[in-house]
C-alpha cells in the first residue's frame, strides 16, 4: 500500500447559501486502501463526498487527486481523474438497459494498472444475477440491482478511487450480503474505497481506517481495530 494519499482534503468548508456544513474537514485516503465515512444521518457525509467530486462548490480548504488540486475542477473531470461514485439512491437510467450502463459508461481511468480491466463481462462474473437481467431496463429492477447496477456501471470506468455512499441503505438481507461480498472482493484486488454505510459492524470487517463526520466537522479518526475497542465513540457518535 501506498503511504501517499490518492485523495487528499484539508480544512473544507462547504455551505448552501448562508447555512454552513461542513468546518474544516481533513481527510485522506490511500491507494490500496479502503475508508468507511461514518456518522448519523444529516452530519454532511454526503456534502463532503458531493464536495470532493465537484458537485458541490466548496468555499474553503483544498481537495487534491493524487496530489493536483481539484477543489472548483467540474465534477467530469475529477471524474476522469478516475474517480467513480455510487450515488445515494442508485440513479441508473430508467430507460436504459443493464448491459447499455454497463457499455454506455465502460472507460479506461487508471485503475485497470492494477490489473484485469473491468468491463460488462467482469461485472456480470461479480453479480450473476444482473447477468440475468442484462436486457432489463433500469426501472424494471429491484431496489438490491439497481444497486448491483450502480457499482458495475462505477466500476466499468476502470476508477483509481471508488466512492459508495450508503452501500446498502434500504436493502434486504441477502442483497446487502452480496454487496458486503462485492466490497471483500475489491479490496482483495486492490481497490482504493471510501464508503459511507450505516452498518458499522460489517465496515470494520473490510475498512482499514474509519473518520467519524458529527455536525460537519471530524469526531474521530481511526484504524478499524481502534474503532471495535472504542464502543462508547459508536454510542456517541453513531447511535449504535
Amino acid at each position: 500500500m501506498s503511504a501517499a494519499p490518492l485523495l487528499k482534503v484539508e480544512g473544507l468548508e462547504t455551505a448552501y447559501g448562508a447555512s454552513q456544513v461542513l468546518f474544516g474537514v481533513d481527510l485522506e485516503v490511500r491507494a490500496g486502501e479502503v475508508v468507511g465515512l461514518l456518522g448519523r444521518n444529516g452530519m454532511g457525509k454526503t456534502t463532503l463526498i458531493r464536495s470532493v467530486i465537484g458537485l458541490i462548490a466548496a468555499r474553503a480548504g483544498s481537495v487534491a487527486i493524487d496530489g493536483r488540486e481539484v477543489r472548483g475542477a467540474s465534477a467530469d473531470r475529477i471524474a476522469r481523474m478516475g474517480v467513480a461514485v455510487v450515488p445515494e439512491g442508485r440513479q441508473v437510467f430508467p430507460n436504459l438497459s443493464v448491459d447499455e450502463h454497463l457499455t454506455a459508461f465502460a472507460a479506461r481511468r487508471g485503475g485497470e494498472a492494477r490489473g484485469e480491466p473491468w468491463d460488462a463481462k467482469r461485472v456480470y462474473a461479480l453479480f450473476p444475477r444482473l447477468a440475468e437481467r442484462r436486457d432489463n431496463l433500469g426501472n424494471q429492477l429491484s431496489g438490491g440491482e439497481q444497486q448491483m447496477l450502480a457499482i458495475g456501471r462505477a466500476l466499468v470506468t476502470n476508477p483509481r478511487l471508488l466512492i459508495l455512499d450508503e452501500a446498502t441503505e434500504g436493502l434486504a438481507p441477502l442483497i446487502r450480503e452480496e454487496i458486503w461480498r462485492c466490497l471483500r472482493q475489491l479490496r482483495e484486488a486492490g481497490q482504493t474505497i471510501l464508503v459511507v454505510d450505516k452498518y458499522v459492524n460489517r465496515l470494520i470487517a473490510i475498512a482499514d481506517r474509519h473518520v467519524i463526520v458529527e455536525r460537519g466537522r471530524i469526531a474521530w479518526r481511526g484504524t478499524s481495530a481502534e474503532l471495535d475497542a472504542d464502543r462508547a465513540a459508536w454510542h456517541r457518535y453513531l447511535g449504535v
